[in-house]
């Protein structure tokens, strides 16, 4: 499957955010199979770095979830995190990316977000960017990465410049934004927009510059119609099986 046939699917691609987590607790292997039950085309998830320099999946600034108010997941070591977080069930513990790749990289697509924090050293951030993309290693056509963090991305390219990378806008940014970033950045794969900024102009702007239109995070039923309707190539979900369902009506 080459890359400009991933592109342009002919058929939108659903995507589980954070595997299906109204039904298990996100990033974990629980909610990954969970949404694999539905013929969904691929899962998102997000990557961070424990204190001892661990790729862990998980989303969150702080670890509130776990009751640790203001704390990160770089405040502790990986083996203290595993015995904060769910240690009594093996499908909901913390996972690493290793054990992700190795278990779903061969089941669907794989989009990975690196969570590169404002308070983070520069030289982190390009350790978990080095970090992902060497567990990657040759599976391109298949994983994607994204960020919030031009920067990061940029780092990557010229890490990795094989790599499919995914710029995730704010939802601040403009049309205007979205131009100038595809003018300065020509390698970018594509933009994820999120589903509020989501318009014709855009998508029209990313089909001309022939980029990737990702979507997130599509949960009504007017968000998912509107992200089909427009043609985006990937519809980020958290109900993948109504996404899919909408879909294929």
């Amino acid at each position: 499957m080459s890359k400009q046939t991933d592109r342009h699917s002919q058929e939108c691609l659903i995507f589980a955010h954070r595997g299906a987590r109204s039904e298990a607790m996100e990033n974990t292997r629980g909610a990954f199979d969970k949404a694999l039950d539905y013929a969904i085309d691929g899962i998102e998830t997000d990557v961070q770095l424990t204190r001892d320099e661990i790729a862990v999946l998980w989303h969150d600034r702080f670890l509130d979830k776990i009751g640790l108010i203001d704390k990160h997941i770089d405040d502790f070591d990986y083996h203290q995190l595993k015995a904060l977080i769910n240690p009594e069930s093996e499908s909901e513990g913390l996972m690493t990316l290793q054990d992700f790749l190795a278990t779903y990289r061969q089941c669907c697509r794989l989009l990975i977000e690196i969570k590169n924090r404002d308070w983070e050293l520069v030289s982190r951030h390009e350790l978990k960017i080095r970090q992902t993309l060497d567990l990657i290693q040759n599976h391109e056509q298949y994983i994607m990465v994204s960020s919030f963090n031009l920067s990061s991305l940029v780092y990557a390219n010229q890490y990795k410049p094989s790599l499919p990378l995914i710029y995730n806008f704010e939802s601040e940014q403009t049309l205007a934004d979205a131009q100038q970033v595809l003018t300065n950045h020509t390698f970018l794969y594509g933009l994820c927009l999120p589903i509020n900024r989501l318009s014709t102009e855009l998508v029209n702007l990313l089909r001309d510059h022939d980029k990737c239109v990702a979507v997130y995070t599509c949960n009504s039923d007017a968000e998912i119609n509107q992200a089909l309707e427009l043609g985006v190539d990937i519809l980020i979900s958290d109900l993948p099986d109504k996404a899919l369902m909408l879909r294929d009506r």
